[in-house]
């Protein structure tokens, strides 16, 4: 899954437990195992000025990077973390932890070539998906419907609890952005060929 469906489908699941009083925990938490990859994606391309080739498939691939981004996406680490915040009563902590686990779960199904080592550290083993959230190789179209599908539902869930403009803002952003790209990439390209049939 992309990074902002893990945010507005945490906030959903967590809206179900009566959790969401902590939405800066449940979308930081959401966001958290991502970020690295942001981090290095801007830079490789915007200061190292790196062809989307070498960020993909050399820069992605350097060995630090990989144990950020392994850190971040372990689910052994996330439980130990909910349950050590739990311990201490520190709630925020926990609901942050929990909220890393659920993009864990999330992107456990959907990775194919780009899947993360989500037992680190007890295990470097990679689920290797059959299937991809963006790689048409692994069904990426029918995944991107899905996940697009899920993102509106979540979205009509959790309107009604946000009800500052900021949020709701960021809510409807993020379905455009969705929107827009599943249009450019796959929509489109799906009507120009069935047209040109």
């Amino acid at each position: 899954m992309n990074t902002p469906s893990h945010a507005l489908v945490n906030l959903a699941i967590f809206s179900q437990v009566s959790l969401s009083q902590y939405p800066g925990a449940i979308v930081v938490g959401a966001i958290a195992p991502d970020l690295p990859i942001f981090v290095f994606y801007f830079y490789s391309k915007w200061v190292l000025r790196r062809s989307e080739r070498e960020i993909w498939t050399e820069g992605y691939w350097h060995p630090r990077l990989q144990n950020i981004v392994a850190i971040l996406h372990s689910i052994p680490l996330a439980i130990l973390g909910a349950i050590a915040c739990h311990v201490f009563n520190f709630m925020e902590g926990k609901i942050f932890c929990l909220s890393i686990l659920l993009h864990c779960f999330g992107d456990l199904p959907v990775h194919h070539d780009d899947a993360h080592r989500h037992f680190f550290p007890f295990s470097s083993y990679r689920f290797i998906s059959p299937f991809s959230y963006w790689d048409p190789n692994h069904y990426g179209r029918w995944v991107a419907s899905v996940e697009l599908a899920i993102v509106l539902l979540a979205s009509v869930q959790i309107l009604p609890i946000f009800t500052h403009a900021i949020a709701r803002g960021a809510i409807v952003a993020i379905n455009s952005f969705y929107a827009f790209f599943y249009s450019r990439y796959y929509l489109i390209p799906l009507l120009r060929k069935l047209g040109s049939s």
